[in-house]
């Protein structure tokens, strides 16, 4: 039988491949000139210095990072790609697709990236390839010019060949995986861990930069307060305010935006934000701005909607505030890492105890097999903090909350307390109410730098400051 159907039918995308009339027209009458490649200033340099600190860990091991792919968010709908940290950290580039191929020599590695050359009018996948089509994402820089621009060989990764035993991390997508094996190694994935650990000067000028791109988004923020409450617009105005702002002085948000007003604002990661903005109760913003080099802050503010903190709400305020103090006198060169985390933890629990909300002791709560104050704050306080927000986290032990603070850490300092609105173990006053402070800190080499600092975190300072924003 004579196939009638037109070249698209029963087809996800049209058939126009098929139709030699068409392909032969589409093919030519397009001007085209080179499409530079720009990577982030600096990027290609720091992941250079960054190669050579990993090669300088794994001598003689040949190793494959790969870029990732998008992930499909329904039907032929993808995510934004975002590429992978490890793959950024030491290539400066945010390609789709791309694959890092580092080979031993003596005396170091021979680097080489690998990537999709873009479909250019007179190839099929100008029209027909969603992913890399000029026709449908754009003119695009080409190999040429992102091996200029990164200072590395690139060629396509259609001749890509993965070096015998070699530690691979990053997701390679399928057709990679299937034809060479590209699977995770989790030692790799440790060993960048730890490098990543310990930021250069470019990484901390990046943190810096998207740190005050989120204090001018709590300012943005802050403003809006007023208007989502009259107007009823809700925690989702909010949410949206800092998402634009985030996108426009970076590359997005470092992760899901947290805006909790009253009885939301005890729920950890209130990622919804679909409840109203209630005028009298405490609104618990937690917000990152991700620059476009993808290191990202981590900052969390509690605000009085109305500018002003009742008294209940003012004496949780000032007991995180006190552990909070507590954390950050901790930060230095030499210090275990994880005794900010104690600081913090025995003001909080002395605090609960002088409230009587500890069924026991402070003693016996701060003991390992105690720790009844963490019904109010079950969640850590506290986590590196660089292309991931939480960041380093496939590191061992030894090397992350086993290790002293060294100069070029960043860190997050996080102390809160969450007394949730069906907590029939707290006073009614309490109930419903959340509070976190949160700063990003760069160990120094002789103490530490609150990133953060242009946003006070005293309940009086904080007043002030959200009735400027709304005026």
């Amino acid at each position: 039988m004579t196939d009638t159907r037109p070249p698209y039918a029963g087809t996800r995308y049209p058939r126009l491949a098929e139709i030699p009339a068409f392909t032969e027209h589409i093919a030519t009458g397009w001007s085209t000139a080179p499409v530079p490649a720009t990577p982030v200033p600096g990027a290609p340099e720091a992941a250079a210095a960054h190669r050579d600190r990993l090669s300088e860990r794994l001598p003689g091991q040949a190793i494959v990072v790969a870029s990732g792919t998008a992930r499909v968010r329904n039907d032929d709908n993808d995510y934004p790609f975002r590429a992978d940290s490890d793959f950024t950290w030491l290539t400066g580039c945010q390609v789709e697709g791309a694959v890092l191929v580092m080979t031993p020599r003596p005396g170091g590695h021979d680097a080489r990236l690998f990537m999709p050359p873009p479909f250019r009018p007179g190839d099929t996948g100008f029209f027909a390839n969603a992913a890399h089509g000029e026709l449908w994402v754009g003119a695009s820089p080409g190999l040429p010019e992102w091996s200029d621009a990164l200072q590395l060989p690139v060629a396509p990764a259609a001749d890509l060949t993965a070096p015998p035993g070699a530690l691979t991390t990053g997701s390679a997508g399928d057709d990679l995986t299937a034809r060479h094996g590209l699977e995770p190694s989790p030692l790799l994935e440790r060993h960048l861990a730890a490098l990543r650990m310990i930021k250069d000067p470019w990484e901390i000028e990046q943190l810096r930069d998207a740190v005050d791109a989120t204090v001018a988004g709590f300012a943005a923020v802050a403003a809006e307060i007023p208007r989502a409450v009259s107007h009823g617009l809700g925690e989702r105005w909010l949410q949206g305010t800092f998402d634009r702002h985030a996108r426009t002085f970076g590359n997005g948000t470092g992760y899901t935006t947290i805006v909790g007003s009253g009885p939301h604002a005890p729920t950890l990661h209130w990622v919804r934000c679909d409840g109203p903005v209630l005028p009298d109760e405490v609104l618990l913003l937690d917000m990152g701005v991700e620059a476009r080099s993808l290191y990202t802050a981590d900052v969390t503010r509690t605000l009085p909607a109305s500018g002003t903190f009742s008294g209940p709400q003012r004496d949780v305020h000032d007991l995180v505030e006190r552990a909070h103090r507590a954390g950050l006198a901790q930060i230095r060169p030499g210090v275990q890492y994880l005794d900010f985390h104690y600081a913090a933890m025995e003001v909080i629990a002395t605090g609960l105890h002088d409230w009587g909300l500890l069924p026991v002791s402070v003693d016996e709560a701060l003991s390992p097999h105690g720790q009844h104050h963490r019904r109010y704050l079950a969640c850590g306080i506290g986590h590196h903090l660089g292309l991931d927000v939480h960041d380093c986290s496939a590191a061992e032990y030894e090397d992350y909350m086993g290790a002293d603070l060294q100069p070029g850490v960043v860190m997050t300092v996080e102390p809160g307390l969450y007394f949730h609105a069906n907590d029939l173990t707290v006073p009614p006053e309490l109930r419903g109410i959340g509070v976190r402070l949160e700063d990003d800190v760069l160990v120094t080499p002789t103490g530490a730098d609150v990133l953060s600092a242009a946003l006070p975190i005293d309940a009086a300072g904080i007043e002030t400051w959200t009735k400027a924003q709304q005026s």
